[in-house]
């Protein structure tokens, strides 16, 4: 259920508040019917939630259509103008260079660019928050970016899995592990996938595939002989929602303008 100053808040509550898209009015009912108690100080708190999932799926379906390449981080490549490379293969910002252009760049200049899962379900979180934030609040918040898969993560991010969660939603990063990997290829140990949503799930280096096509593809990398199929893990890893609804309605409430009442100054004097 959601729950808003302890009252219990309905989908039609929602609906009359705001116009929702039917992947928002999806993850709302889901959110309703839940036995979980879902906890939002305002409804612009969780629509900012709604919008930053689809921000999320937006971005998933974005980067698979690009020529951002899957590649091992002994293999890893990124521009130069915008990123050092580092020794273990991750991409540091460079001095100078405005987080929000960087990673603006990894989608315009996505040939240039290649790495392994985790990073891309990294760089998939910043490229949604680019497309919600206002550039100067992005720059703000994340200023010094280092991509290298769960490593070194913004604290801003407030990134953090969830196990036995029993809700999922679109948007959600799970994971399909292969405890059978072939140990010559152990890239293939499991796969970070975006839920976009629609019963598919986009990973980087596999594309956007229905969850039994990515155990399908996990399976091709096992030990020979192996009787143990991948599956996927009862877990959702998340941002923090509340934490960067919180700055980002902060940040504009700023330039909420108060207002103006052109008599007012002549009907205080007169009283």
């Amino acid at each position: 259920m959601i729950k808003i100053s302890n009252k219990t808040i309905t989908a039609d509550d929602v609906t009359k508040e705001y116009e929702l898209k039917p992947l928002e009015k999806s993850i709302v009912n889901t959110l309703i019917s839940s036995n979980q108690r879902y906890r939002y100080d305002s409804l612009k708190e969780l629509k900012f939630e709604l919008d930053l999932r689809l921000n999320i799926i937006s971005a998933a379906r974005d980067l698979n259509k690009s020529s951002f390449k899957f590649r091992t981080f002994k293999e890893s490549m990124c521009n130069p103008d915008f990123w050092l490379r580092t020794a273990e293969g991750g991409f540091l910002l460079k001095e100078g260079v405005e987080p929000y252009d960087a990673i603006e760049d990894i989608y315009i200049n996505s040939s240039q660019y290649g790495t392994e899962c985790a990073t891309a379900i990294v760089v998939v979180y910043y490229k949604a928050l680019t497309n919600l934030f206002p550039r100067k609040l992005f720059n703000k918040l994340f200023s010094d970016i280092q991509l290298m898969d769960w490593k070194y993560l913004d604290d801003d991010l407030g990134v953090g899995t969830f196990m036995n969660s029993g809700d999922y939603f679109p948007g959600d990063c799970r994971y399909f592990k292969n405890p059978d990997v072939n140990p010559e290829t152990p890239e293939w140990q499991g796969e970070n996938v975006i839920d976009l949503g629609d019963g598919t799930y986009y990973g980087h280096g596999m594309g956007i595939k229905t969850g039994e096509g990515v155990i399908k593809e996990l399976n091709k990398n096992r030990k020979e002989s192996s009787t143990k199929s991948a599956y996927l893990m009862d877990s959702a890893t998340r941002l923090d929602f509340k934490y960067l609804a919180k700055e980002y309605l902060k940040f504009n409430s700023r330039f909420i303008m108060p207002r103006y009442y052109p008599f007012a100054d002549n009907f205080l004097s007169i009283n």
